[in-house]
């Protein structure tokens, strides 16, 4: 069996996609799917982390509150991109990213401002007979991984700009908010 990120830029790609997820918070690492609905069980609908993937074949799942609970959805990878994993019907309608903030950061922003019937065609993951609307709201932090202070800052001032060549701030600044490009 070959994996399907073999490749030597695909594990550099993967070693920079690990740094992001363990920068966020909101990566859990290597939690059973039980332990992922006990984390989610009491948490508003919406509300999501990201887990490893108990299935040889893919890195990462999402673990998402949906209306019907808590619900998993394994996360793709296919040279340098991510999409979430459905059935073979629904997946031309999905979306790839060049990471997983940046899925997550759509499926947000789809779930907040968009009107319902384009919601349904882009975020309906469909697992066999089943199908379930995402409406990713806000991610749940590990405990002891509660982002620093520095990263909290750095998300603020990426909510609020994408062009941090045009802040007044020392180079080094700059860099640390290159390092960690995304929103969430």
């Amino acid at each position: 069996m070959s994996l399907p990120w073999a490749t030597a830029e695909d594990l550099c790609f993967i070693t920079t996609t690990f740094q992001h997820l363990h920068t966020s918070g909101w990566y859990w690492g290597g939690m059973t799917a039980s332990e992922a609905r006990d984390a989610l069980t009491d948490a508003s609908e919406g509300t999501f982390l990201i887990r490893d993937s108990s299935h040889p074949l893919y890195l990462f799942t999402l673990s998402v509150k949906t209306c019907r609970g808590p619900t998993n959805v394994r996360i793709e990878y296919d040279s340098g991109r991510f999409r979430l994993d459905s059935s073979f019907t629904a997946r031309s309608c999905l979306l790839s990213f060049p990471a997983i903030p940046s899925l997550l950061q759509h499926y947000m922003a789809t779930s907040q401002g968009k009107e319902e019937k384009k919601i349904a065609e882009e975020q309906r993951v469909v697992s066999k007979d089943n199908a379930v609307l995402l409406k990713l709201k806000k991610p749940i932090h590990r405990p002891q991984a509660f982002p620093t202070l520095q990263h909290l800052t750095r998300l603020t001032i990426n909510r609020y700009t994408d062009c941090h060549e045009h802040l007044p701030l020392p180079r080094p600044l700059l860099l640390y908010l290159k390092e960690y490009p995304f929103k969430l």
